[in-house]
């Protein structure tokens, strides 16, 4: 399987497909061309019936992926992480993709990428690793979805203090909150998961396929009103077009403190 791709890399071998982030001079960035990428790589693995999809970075990476371009975050009153965004999308994809995707966790996860990981079946962490998601932090009103995605995987009290803090997260709390399934030496974490990966490939396909499809729906089985999900939106909007957004997206760009009047 010949790599056609600019920002990843990727491979199928074994019925195992492998998604390797290859965009080091943004910091593995989730940009839209590396996420409309990543789409376009499980599509074909889903042609080609991979059995199993790994997404990783380069070994011994020191940031596994800094998260959201946040130079492609919009400032004119646009939701920045709406439905139709290829982060959202490439999420969907993720989840919907009919075998297990595992996230092998080398270096520093952060904002969206942390979304990513931990829209992933299963996380492998090295003791290395750490997760911050960041949206507090510049400002930006995450969605209703994503919040719902660490409820799930965290519970609400852990999910909480990642969203209300900011700050990162360690391997060993990771493990602790439900993020990462194992912490793995650096040395000895590539050969681990390419062993769970070839275990679940030797498992009936059809069979994983329908019971990742059945985690999906029940673990999205939250049922929520039209009124109250128009409720969500105007919150976000309220954000999303306040002053506070555009000064914590210009403040990150300028490497300066952002500097927040709660309007």
């Amino acid at each position: 399987m010949a790599n056609k791709y600019d920002f990843i890399i990727a491979e199928l071998r074994d019925k195992i497909g492998t998604i390797i982030f290859n965009n080091p001079s943004k910091l593995n960035a989730l940009t839209s061309a590396m996420l409309l990428e990543i789409i376009e790589a499980l599509l074909e693995f889903k042609e080609e019936k991979a059995r199993v999809v790994i997404i990783r970075s380069a070994k011994w990476s020191k940031v596994w992926s800094s998260g959201h371009d946040i130079n492609e975050l919009p400032l004119d009153g646009i939701d920045p992480l709406g439905q139709e965004k290829p982060l959202e999308k490439a999420l969907s994809a993720i989840q919907t993709y009919p075998a297990p995707v595992i996230a092998m966790i080398e270096g520093s996860v952060w904002g969206g990428a942390c979304d990513l990981t931990i829209t992933c079946d299963l996380a492998i962490g090295t003791p290395e690793c750490s997760f911050a998601i960041t949206p507090a932090k510049i400002g930006v009103p995450y969605n209703a979805s994503g919040i719902l995605h660490f409820i799930n995987r965290l519970g609400l009290s852990h999910a909480k203090e990642m969203f209300f803090t900011g700050t990162p997260v360690d391997a060993e709390t990771a493990l602790h909150f439900g993020i990462i399934n194992h912490i793995v030496d650096s040395t000895d974490v590539e050969t681990f998961t390419y062993d769970l990966a070839s275990k679940i490939s030797k498992n009936s396909p059809l069979s994983i396929e329908v019971i990742k499809e059945q985690f999906r729906i029940l673990t999205n089985a939250h049922p929520i009103t039209p009124n109250a999900f128009e409720h969500i939106e105007s919150l976000r909007r309220k954000v999303y077009c306040s002053e506070d957004y555009k000064e914590g997206i210009n403040s990150f760009k300028e490497k300066r403190k952002p500097d927040y009047k709660g309007k």
